[in-house]
């Protein structure tokens, strides 16, 4: 016995029922058509992921089940195919409700099965919404009988042998597993674990696309009884992947298309232009502009926002001050005239001036310090909003993970945007990014669009004469290896001085990234590409005297 199975790989939008049905139906009808007898959709696909606080609301749990029902309406006519739907169901008299997977076959539901291992750490809340599942859910597909798991189901063993005790021949787990570096091999690597528990080949059906500071990246795939991955979509787009099912009597075989796992860096390049790509379009912002600076970051940005929206759509703006120098000026029209998008100039000097001399009486004999940096990174800020309110662009904001963790970075100044495009890139990251994008072009705008000046000299705020990053901050390899260990990894202070790092760096960095728990929480969201990143997953409080 031989029959496909299809996943539909889709990028879906939250709230959207009506948009995401139409997509369900579409990927079933172009499924049926290419004879598959089963169509996995990912989880929550219905609604999309993460649908948070939407799902304490009756009107939107409403909506939903009357989603499903049109759904099954719509493809009754696609006789022989199964589909599995992922979709949110109220629980009766909880005031929660359930991570359904339902089986609609002949435009009719079939079964359900409810998620039961429900995720709360990182970017996950489960338990705020669900309620778990208790039983297995195995449906029968050509005589083969598949055993339904959610996502999380298929990181602890008791779900999926539950299902094989269920006399499930094969697992099918549809999911919504946001991205970090190297999520894949961790995802592969799980899956393995529970087909060698339960001697099952498995299907991994996955979701596609950037929803607030999350990303998905798809890779949806299916791995063999031995624990070898036999097929693999492509990451970072859309796609109805299939896969060759063959029953017999040595058991259930699977076969497909392998698509080849992209490297590191471009997995991270094709994160953040997904993310920037989907958070702009999805949320209707006709295009973005950013302070190109003649510096490194906004370089980075600036590269990323081509790729993701093209030229077009994209302006940039240098706001020059007394100490911005000569080469910046440069480096930053040569990179907008190497990229091809709107570039303008706007002096910061009168503006400067005029706060400075409205401060003078209050400031008198102090000597300027931090203060009158701010006031330009806050002039700029105020400029490029202004900028945005009347042309209804999104400013993208240029700051790294490095600057994030210890508040390099000015209130309502470079801080002032919608969307942080690097804000979980540290530094040492940006640069290596931004040398494998100067040897790439991954969407056709364009080889080495940074010039190799902004990569090469060393990095400066411009806020005062002869400013550089590091007379304020350790070295960026000391740095970005303390922030990663602390604010990532959860390693304790004396940890990271036995791993070699000088205590005097140690203590410094993990204080900084303490006392500016308040500038973080008060900056826009971006894209999520590591373990732990200063957004859904860093919950510490703003007022707090504990010091390790």
């Amino acid at each position: 016995m031989t029959f496909s199975i299809c996943t539909a790989q889709r990028n879906f939008v939250v709230g959207d029922l009506p948009g995401n049905a139409q997509k369900i139906i579409e990927a079933a009808r172009a499924a049926h058509a290419a004879g598959a007898r089963l169509l996995l959709t990912p989880e929550l696909a219905l609604c999309g992921y993460p649908p948070e606080d939407l799902l304490l609301r009756p009107a939107f749990l409403d909506a939903c089940e009357q989603t499903v029902h049109t759904v099954a309406r719509e493809t009754a006519g696609l006789t022989g195919l199964v589909i599995v739907l992922g979709h949110p169901q109220r629980a009766a008299g909880a005031g929660l409700c359930h991570n359904m997977a339902s089986v609609l076959r002949d435009g009719v539901i079939e079964s359900s099965y409810s998620k039961q291992a429900l995720p709360n750490y990182a970017v996950f809340d489960e338990l705020r919404y669900f309620l778990p599942g208790q039983a297995p859910c195995v449906i029968d597909i050509d005589g083969v009988r598949v055993g339904l798991l959610i996502c999380e189901d298929a990181w602890v063993p008791g779900p999926s042998r539950q299902a094989a005790e269920a006399g499930a021949q094969l697992l099918a787990v549809i999911n919504a597993s946001p991205f970090h570096g190297e999520k894949q091999q961790v995802r592969e690597s799980v899956l393995r674990e529970r087909v060698q528990e339960t001697g099952l080949p498995a299907i991994y059906a996955h979701m596609v696309g950037g929803q607030d500071e999350l990303v998905f990246d798809g890779h949806s795939f299916a791995m063999s009884a031995q624990g070898t991955v036999v097929a693999r979509a492509a990451g970072f787009e859309e796609c109805l992947a299939s896969v060759q099912v063959t029953a017999g009597a040595a058991g259930v075989a699977l076969q497909g298309e392998l698509q080849p796992l992209a490297g590191t860096h471009e997995q991270l390049w094709r994160a953040l232009v997904l993310g920037v790509r989907d958070y702009v379009g999805k949320s209707g912002f006709p295009g973005v502009l950013l302070g190109l600076s003649g510096g490194i970051d906004s370089a980075l940005v600036l590269a990323i926002a081509v790729d993701a929206l093209g030229a077009g759509k994209v302006r940039t703006v240098m706001m020059p001050s007394p100490y911005t120098a000569d080469i910046s000026w440069i480096d930053a029209r040569d990179m907008a005239a190497r990229l091809g998008v709107a570039y303008e100039e706007i002096s910061i000097a009168p503006q400067f001036e005029a706060f400075k001399a409205a401060l003078a009486t209050d400031f008198a004999g102090r000597a300027e310090d931090t203060t009158e940096e701010n006031l330009q990174a806050r002039i700029r800020g105020t400029l490029l909003m202004a900028l945005s309110n009347k042309f209804g662009s999104l400013v993208v904001t240029t700051g790294n993970k490095s600057e994030m963790a210890t508040g390099y970075c000015t209130l309502y100044g470079d801080m002032a945007g919608g969307f942080a495009v690097i804000k979980d890139l540290v530094k040492t990251q940006v640069f290596a990014l931004a040398r494998w994008r100067n040897a790439h072009d991954p969407f056709g705008t364009g080889s080495n669009p940074i010039p190799e000046r902004i990569i090469t000299r060393p990095p400066s705020a411009e806020l005062r004469p002869d400013q550089k990053d590091q007379d304020s901050l350790p070295p960026y390899e000391v740095l970005d290896a303390i922030v990663q260990r602390y604010m990532e990894n959860d390693e304790s202070v004396q940890d990271i001085v036995a791993a070699g790092f000088a205590a005097a760096d140690v203590e410094r960095v993990t204080r900084l990234i303490q006392i500016n728990e308040h500038k973080r929480r008060q900056a826009p969201i971006g894209p999520r590409l590591t373990r732990r990143s200063f957004g859904k997953d860093w919950r510490y409080p703003i007022t707090n005297r504990f010091r390790a």
